[in-house]
């Protein structure tokens, strides 16, 4: 029979210690030393108490409990020594069904591992989603973590341990985080679409109105209806919108349940349900290039699961929730960052419509080749006072709530941001005859200027500035680049702040064209304010993660989001869920938990039930 909490918090020490007994591989200790933190209010107020325990046991016994760990498909399965947890997940990865050249290859990859840090390499096998890694994903890992740096690797094999003991917890009390596994499937199966070049790679990259962007909104539709919603529409601009109406509210005139509006089919404001207000939230469904599947993707998918379990349970709220599947924020195809949220705050700009991607297609071709009316865009801006707020759920894309071992994070603010594409003209000219001190070289002008950056954004501790595009046209390998094309990120804290970074880099770029005799032209792409959170919308967020027993951890975030719109028009704040790997986003091993996914939903449903205690 499956433990309960309550049984855990009444027995005696010795029973309780028995209860916990094989989740850290030979280190009982460990569970023994967090029952003095009884009564536990959850699973995760347990799980963080024997995470502390271990963080303040010391690098002596941390090393210890990861040398108690056996090697994976090691020697220990072979003479079948290992616990009955460890044979279980071994099995279930089929590690125990090794072929001979893949049993050679994960036998030679634990040698050069161990030779390297001086421990065996720790992975939590079933994985992110609990049902267990292939053998691909385990070498893949192996190879990639065996060039780690040792303190990183030494924690990211705690954090791994953490993640094992996570699932074995969960198959001690019974659990299964069944909502947190249907966001993930959803992620999952959204992720099939990719953009031709990068989907035949295995590659994640959805832009602007292409074929893959609009077979993603066609999806989103079809699970939103799936989830209950009352109305579900793809608007003018190709953001995802779905309605679950308050208690007080009918349906909208003529529409049966759950029925799906075209692409472009906006309905009229008139025949909107009237009554109650609305709770906003949502995400962005487009990608960067060769990029993640949750950024964006979770904050959509998190309340479309609350929304589907009020369904179920025949609930309405005081208030309607309308969850915006946002059609691009990244600014990929076009140089129109946030045009999903800003165009539901009034803010499409006309001259974004003759602007052209990298094949020539101007946005305005590529919108009435998928169907959507221009002429409605001005009809899809909302009326504040109709919304109590905006409310966004986001993956932290940063490493510090996996460093720290905390599940969920209230952010306090957006930091303000700035971004320019530029370009660099010199003079091309012969690489082997032109002397060194006559070239008028464009690569070698932003090269200074992009090591100025890195200094002038240090000096704030919390500025930060980046060129992520540098490109050459037409270079060539004995050539004097006479053009350097780029892009400019500037962000930090507060607008004051990030406006002081930005003279201070754009005065840098012109006395170093000065300098050196090129010249240089900079147009602005995109300027968002900074967006401190709204504080009744914080402490909301912050009560609903002390209700789960997740301790309260509060940060900045560093990147932008569609709450910086909506900011602009209506109250918002943020919750981010813990990365895997480092927190590291905007790439492939952008990954989190089903686990800290489920505790994200259940977050978004207790910060809906405060609201629907107060709007009563």
């Amino acid at each position: 029979m499956p433990i309960t909490l309550s049984q855990l918090n009444h027995a005696s020490v010795a029973e309780a210690a028995q209860m916990l007994d094989g989740l850290y591989e030979h280190s009982p200790w460990i569970a023994e030393r967090a029952l003095a933190q009884r009564p536990f209010s959850s699973l995760a107020h347990l799980k963080h108490a024997m995470a502390q325990v271990l963080d303040a046991a010391g690098r002596d016994a941390q090393l210890g409990l990861i040398r108690a760990h056996p090697e994976l498909a090691g020697k220990a399965m072979v003479s079948q020594t290992l616990t009955a947890e460890s044979t279980n997940e071994q099995t279930k990865a089929g590690l125990t069904d090794c072929t001979p050249q893949e049993f050679a290859k994960i036998q030679q990859l634990n040698a050069d591992y161990n030779a390297k840090f001086g421990w065996p390499f720790i992975l939590a096998v079933r994985g992110p989603r609990g049902v267990g890694l292939n053998k691909t994903q385990i070498i893949d890992a192996f190879e990639r973590r065996l060039h780690g740096h040792p303190d990183f690797e030494l924690q990211e094999c705690l954090r791994n341990i953490h993640r094992i003991v996570e699932i074995r917890l969960n198959d001690k009390f019974g659990v299964e985080p069944t909502l947190g596994q249907r966001v993930w499937d959803w992620q999952e199966q959204l992720a099939q679409h990719s953009d031709p070049g990068f989907a035949e790679l295995g590659q994640l990259t959805v832009t602007y109105l292409t074929d893959a962007h609009r077979a993603c909104a066609q999806r989103i539709s079809h699970w939103m209806k799936d989830c209950g919603f009352d109305e579900i529409e793809i608007d003018a601009v190709g953001n995802v919108v779905g309605r679950y109406h308050s208690a007080e509210q009918g349906f909208a005139v003529g529409q049966p349940q759950g029925e799906t509006l075209p692409l472009g089919g906006q309905r009229p404001a008139q025949r909107r349900s009237v009554g109650a207000q609305y709770l906003m939230t949502g995400s962005h469904y487009d990608t960067v290039r060769n990029g993640g599947k949750y950024d964006g993707r979770l904050g959509i998918f998190v309340p479309m699961a609350c929304v589907q379990q009020l369904h179920q349970q025949g609930q309405r709220l005081p208030f309607g929730i309308e969850v915006v599947a946002f059609a691009e924020e990244e600014g990929q195809r076009y140089k129109a960052t946030f045009l999903g949220s800003g165009a539901l705050i009034g803010d499409f700009k006309p001259e974004w419509l003759d602007q052209q991607d990298a094949d020539g297609i101007t946005m305005r071709a590529a919108m009435q080749h998928a169907g959507l009316n221009i002429d409605d865009i001005p009809t899809i801006q909302r009326n504040p006072g109709q919304y109590l707020g905006f409310v966004e759920v986001h993956i932290e894309q940063g490493p510090v709530l996996n460093e720290i071992n905390i599940p969920l994070g209230v952010v306090t603010s957006i930091n303000g941001s700035v971004r320019y594409l530029c370009e660099v003209i010199g003079t091309a000219s012969h690489a082997g005859t032109t002397p060194m001190d006559r070239r008028r070289d464009a690569a070698c002008a932003v090269a200074e200027l992009a090591l100025y950056m890195e200094r002038r954004a240090a000096q704030d501790g919390d500025s930060v500035a980046t060129i992520g595009q540098l490109h050459v046209p037409s270079g060539s390998i004995n050539v004097v680049p006479g053009r350097c094309t780029f892009s400019l990120d500037l962000r930090a804290p507060t607008d004051a702040q990030r406006d002081a970074l930005e003279r201070d880099v754009l005065g840098e770029l012109a006395a170093i064209c000065a300098r050196r005799g090129v010249r240089h032209r900079i147009e602005q792409t995109m300027r968002a304010a900074a967006a401190p959170s709204a504080p009744e919308w914080q402490a909301r967020w912050e009560r609903a993660v002390q209700a789960l027993g997740v301790p309260l951890f509060k940060l900045p975030s560093g990147a932008g989001h569609d709450a910086m719109k909506l900011h602009e028009v209506m109250p918002q704040a943020m919750l981010f869920v813990r990365g895997e790997n480092a927190g590291i986003s905007h790439n492939p091993l952008e990954s989190t938990t089903c686990d800290d996914m489920q505790l994200c939903v259940d977050a978004f449903s207790h910060l809906l039930h405060q609201l629907a205690t107060e709007t009563a």
